[in-house]
């Protein structure tokens, strides 16, 4: 039988604090290549190699910010080409930037509040400093905190950054999906160590937490993190959902967890 064609887009040289990207993808990329044949590249070479493959994997690219003209053609040609990716190019979430928190606040989920104009401050929480981030940012590129006198004086453009209030949280945590199976969940226990991560022991209330954002998303088939804090009056809180490339921790679990998330994730790619 003819062995399936990935094209693994990834970019091994990316730099990010705490993490190394390539690692993981070369990890992944072993491991896929007792099933399939693979390729990997950059996005910016994507577009040599997309008829050769069977399917599109993009994974850790990290932020599309520095090719987003490559990107946009790219994803321009998966739905006119109808190129077969993983993940599937119709999220709600970080695919399309960070307008969605502000769009999950209004409609009062258990978000971060959030809104994108200095005119809308007070409907936030009171807050001795404000988190401010770009509507297309990306891996925390562009945050900034801030006081509302330093806000004043900024005069920030509206619509193009969110503002929402400095949460005081007990720890962070992530959950990781394929398509809508959970997999598994890790923890910063000591939030200055945020990329520190352990294994989380969660609750049926924390999975159907976070299955909530899943449901609301779009992504018909593909990997998703969910990432939340634990504030102090206990409950949980989306900080991000990241549905185009999320990084796994997945050398930080154990070899079962590892394994499982394998295995699911080759049956699934099999099977597009």
């Amino acid at each position: 039988m003819k062995r399936k064609r990935i094209l693994y887009l990834t970019d091994l040289s990316y730099q990010a604090k705490g993490r190394v990207y390539s690692e993981e993808d070369i990890y992944i990329t072993d491991r896929l290549k007792e099933n399939f044949d693979v390729v990997l590249c950059h996005p910016v070479c994507a577009e040599a190699f997309e008829g050769m493959a069977d399917l599109i994997v993009f994974r850790n690219t990290g932020s599309v910010i520095g090719y987003k003209d490559t990107y946009n053609s790219f994803v321009k040609r998966v739905k006119e080409k109808g190129l077969k990716t993983f993940n599937t190019f119709t999220g709600k979430a970080d695919m399309q930037g960070k307008q969605y928190l502000l769009d999950l606040t209004q409609k009062n989920y258990p978000v971060i509040p959030t809104v994108d104009s200095w005119d809308s401050l007070d409907i936030l929480p009171e807050t001795e400093r404000y988190v401010i981030k770009p509507k297309d940012g990306a891996d925390s590129i562009g945050l900034e905190f801030a006081t509302r006198e330093e806000l004043a004086h900024r005069r920030l453009a509206g619509g193009r950054f969110l503002f929402q209030p400095e949460i005081d949280f007990d720890y962070e945590v992530s959950f990781y999906f394929i398509n809508d199976k959970f997999e598994y969940a890790l923890y910063a226990p000591d939030k200055t160590k945020r990329w520190e991560l352990k294994q989380y022991n969660y609750s049926e209330e924390d999975i159907s937490f976070a299955k909530m954002f899943i449901d609301w998303n779009t992504i018909d088939k593909g990997i998703q993190r969910v990432d939340a804090c634990r504030a102090k009056d206990g409950r949980l809180l989306l900080v991000e959902l990241e549905d185009l490339n999320p990084y796994l921790s997945l050398l930080e679990v154990d070899d079962k967890t590892r394994e499982i998330f394998l295995t699911d994730f080759i049956s699934e790619i099999s099977h597009i």
